[in-house]
């Protein structure tokens, strides 16, 4: 029987492209993509680079949450915050962090900014875990170190309540002024009773063990007849702008409450983000963590509004010259 002839070709390699030319054609195919996202409008906001807006900024980047709301976050980052308010003064970025007593000065003098919430945290009260420090009236006498200076919320807040009680601590305590890590160092090595410091400082030192809040800040604000969480630190924008570009503010602060409830629900989120808290231990990483989450503002209303009003009032703002209802961000119904 004959066999059936096969005939045999030679086999010669795949042609295979260049890599210069697969980079070129990668290239072309992406950029539909890129242009899209150049496209897109831009928000731009100063940061401290080991700030805690910085965390929920760089999860909003990371994430996409900008480019799902429509327009493109650009963060700058900052050593500090005099570099911060400058970058958002001079107009070289779009907005930044602040604290409302610096948006209401900024008012006073003739520059209105829109302020919209990122945080409630005011500070901490911290004193040694076997202190006998737990109420107002145990300050007297003792040595109380402030962060920020004689302006520091806190301090004027933890004043004004003493005064009530027929206490005058800047003349009944020894009272000094210096930045948080020098208050830290002093309280460990003896050298304070208690300091008033800003939150994420006291986290760590809680964080580490031994170390414990004498009283809330929110216990302060109620005895002040006070909501116990008002959202003193926000996202300032210059009002002119602000205004111009209200559906595009909308957009931010829509991926700025999207990012927060991210943040927690999800702890694994958390992990990613521990470089930029300066790697703590693990216990300085919890409470940094619960820290933040505590600060998560509510929408404001109009009782809100007329709070931080009374606050700014508190600490020492004319009432006559009280920045406008309309400058504080109200989410659209």
């Amino acid at each position: 029987m004959n066999r059936p002839h096969v005939l045999s070709l030679p086999v010669t390699p795949r042609a295979s492209l260049p890599r210069h030319w697969l980079v070129s054609l990668l290239l072309i195919l992406a950029l539909p993509v890129m242009a899209a996202a150049e496209s897109l409008p831009v928000v731009s906001v100063s940061v401290l680079q080991y700030g805690t807006a910085h965390w929920e900024l760089d999860h909003i980047q990371h994430r996409g949450l900008d480019r799902e709301q429509g327009y493109r976050l650009e963060l700058r980052l900052v050593a500090n915050l005099p570099a911060s308010r400058l970058a958002v003064t001079s107009g070289a970025v779009h907005g930044a962090v602040a604290d409302l007593l610096w948006v209401q000065s900024r008012f006073r003098d003739g520059t209105p900014y829109t302020y919209l919430p990122f945080s409630t945290q005011i500070g901490d009260i911290l004193v040694a875990e076997n202190s006998t420090i737990r109420t107002v009236a145990d300050l007297a006498g003792k040595r109380i170190g402030v962060a920020g200076g004689p302006d520091s919320k806190g301090w004027i807040l933890l004043q004004q309540v003493a005064s009530q009680q027929g206490l005058d601590l800047a003349a009944s305590a020894e009272v000094q002024y210096a930045a948080p890590p020098l208050l830290s160092q002093a309280l460990k090595r003896g050298q304070l009773d208690v300091i008033v410091t800003y939150w994420h400082f006291a986290a760590r030192l809680r964080g580490e063990g031994g170390w414990r809040s004498a009283f809330g800040m929110a216990d302060l604000l109620t005895a002040l007849g006070l909501k116990a969480k008002l959202p003193v630190l926000g996202y300032v924008f210059p009002a002119g702008w602000a205004s111009g570009h209200r559906p595009l503010l909308d957009r931010f602060a829509a991926s700025v409450r999207r990012v927060k409830a991210e943040l927690a629900e999800d702890p694994a989120h958390w992990q990613r983000l521990r470089p930029l808290m300066r790697s703590p231990d693990d216990g300085a990483f919890t409470a940094l963590r619960a820290g933040f989450l505590d600060g998560t503002p509510e929408p404001l209303t109009g009782q809100r509004i007329a709070d931080l009003h009374r606050l700014l009032v508190l600490t020492g703002a004319d009432p006559d010259k009280l920045m406008a209802d309309a400058l504080f961000f109200r989410e659209e119904p």
